[in-house]
């Protein structure tokens, strides 16, 4: 498995599958080197995680998807270890993300060592649980 940037031949890829994000912003995303593609061995698109900035300043983890077939089998923690040395390397010493209460996400982030930092509450939408790590 490979992860790389995203680049601009990966749009329709991504574009397809990621229903909570603009067209035209998926490919600002892509120039401003925000989202990262998972590709297998053979060099197919298998997945991807973008981020953005919370308070413009400090990494937020937006949304990962790996293809069903490759779920579970450890490229989701791959990528986000990934991210975050990424996100020391450029100087950050914290990141955050979220999840809906009803995902099991939640568990998952929390064997990366994020912590809970507080919950949004939006009408007719389940608890979104905001998540906390300190870079060591």
């Amino acid at each position: 498995m490979h992860i790389d940037l995203a680049i601009e031949s990966d749009y329709s890829y991504i574009r397809e599958r990621d229903r909570h994000i603009t067209e035209r912003l998926i490919r600002v995303k892509i120039k401003e080197q925000e989202i990262y593609i998972l590709r297998d061995e053979q060099g197919a698109n298998i997945g991807w995680m973008r981020y953005g900035y919370f308070w413009d300043n400090t990494p937020f983890m937006n949304m990962i998807w790996i293809d069903e077939p490759f779920r579970g089998s450890g490229i989701g923690k791959q990528v986000v270890l990934r991210w975050e040395a990424d996100m020391k390397q450029r100087g950050h010493t914290f990141v955050m993300t979220s999840t809906q209460a009803d995902e099991g996400a939640q568990h998952f982030y929390r064997k990366l060592g994020y912590r809970d930092a507080g919950c949004l509450v939006l009408d007719s939408q389940p608890l979104e649980i905001i998540m906390t790590k300190t870079l060591s």
